[in-house]
């Protein structure tokens, strides 16, 4: 079956189905991961998107159960150059193809993608469609420039959980210590069991992993809990997860940090809990021109001058100029230099723009749990 994949601007392109049948509507962006896509696909962050993988086949290791990064697949679509036909791995419960027909994923293949990202980069990301079997692409042109933008989008209240969980008891039910064979050992571990709070704006399964790991019991609550729901639960310390859209949307989660700030604890924030917790602390986000996506991003660590080669996956920044003279730039990306870590010079409050549990990516930052763990054991 074809499909076409159109841009707002009418760009468009003929290509094959590779997934569900039907329509994708999202904008259109690019990750330059060359392995990784389960995770991609699984990844909250992504909600609202239709990605283009950058690497020139997807699909050749096909699909396993116990790599996803949350319930099911969250972009809105999904485009590659060419698709594995076959999983050629012993791991392997589907392929790739399989998998987006299950889930209902809309994909197109034997598209240029390089010339597409190029656009990308040149005009920035827009919005598109998917549409598979005969299509009009002036019209799906009109329909795509009526899709609503990511500025001003809440995105969060689609993917965060409708009640509180504890995640050893989810992970365990789901035979997710299995995983255990494939993750990389902690750095050091807790002397004592840690509990941490964290509000799942999006959270990747592989960031509660590395918590677990380090010894930290914890409770996941949705983005719209009270602060005093996190604080009853008695933590050594809050957790902000990643996820999708415009963090200045998120007035209710900006409010709620700006209360967690006040109670003293430490305090950890990945990717949007980045941007929301520099929101909460007067600061301000702006969106880039074609947004960090892939496993290959230099960030240096300004106190050292270490390079970090990180995961990324965000369409916004904090603004530099905007943060307040009590909080202290960490992290600088060295493609664009905008802010990829601050802190708080008084209180015990650190976050990062990028992804220190990978999955898929490096390790270069996994200390940074290690730094949450000595903050939560030094009160």
């Amino acid at each position: 079956m074809n499909a076409t994949l159109v841009l707002e601007d009418g760009t468009w392109y003929r290509g094959v189905a590779a997934g569900a049948p039907g329509e994708a509507h999202g904008e259109v962006v690019f990750n330059t991961s060359l392995t990784g896509y389960q995770e991609v696909l699984t990844d909250p962050s992504y909600a609202g998107q239709i990605v283009t993988m950058t690497a020139p086949q997807i699909g050749n290791y096909g699909v396993t159960d116990g790599d996803d990064e949350s319930r099911a697949p969250r972009v809105a679509g999904f485009i590659m150059r060419e698709a594995s036909p076959r999983a050629s791995n012993w791991r392997a419960d589907s392929t790739l193809r399989e998998y987006l027909v299950k889930h209902g994923i809309v994909a197109i293949a034997d598209i240029d993608t390089r010339a597409l990202t190029r656009v990308l980069r040149s005009a920035g990301v827009m919005r598109g469609i998917i549409a598979t079997g005969q299509a009009d692409p002036a019209a799906l042109a009109d329909k795509a420039r009526a899709i609503p933008k990511m500025e001003g989008a809440d995105l969060v209240k689609g993917v965060t959980c409708a009640a509180p969980y504890e995640w050893r008891t989810m992970s365990a039910a789901s035979g997710e210590a299995d995983q255990r064979e494939f993750g990389l050992a902690p750095q050091r571990v807790a002397a004592r069991r840690l509990r941490v709070a964290a509000y799942d704006l999006g959270i990747k399964y592989n960031i509660l992993r590395r918590l677990d790991w380090y010894g930290c019991d914890v409770t996941v609550f949705p983005a719209q809990a009270p602060p005093a729901d996190l604080l009853a639960a008695g933590p050594d310390g809050i957790f902000l997860s990643n996820g999708p859209g415009d963090p200045a949307a998120l007035t209710y989660a900006i409010a709620n940090v700006k209360t967690l700030v006040d109670s003293g604890l430490p305090m950890f924030g990945i990717c949007l809990g980045h941007q929301v917790l520099g929101l909460a602390l007067g600061g301000k986000t702006f969106k880039l021109k074609f947004g960090h996506r892939g496993a290959n991003h230099p960030v240096k660590e300004l106190q050292s001058g270490k390079v970090e080669i990180t995961s990324q996956n965000h369409g916004f920044a904090v603004d530099p100029t905007s943060l307040p003279s009590d909080v202290t730039v960490t992290h600088e990306n060295l493609y664009d230099g905008t802010v990829e870590g601050f802190r708080h010079i008084t209180r015990p409050i650190f976050s990062v723009q990028y992804h220190p549990e990978a999955s898929p990516g490096p390790h270069d930052a996994d200390y940074l749990f290690r730094q949450f763990l000595d903050s939560m054991e030094r009160r």
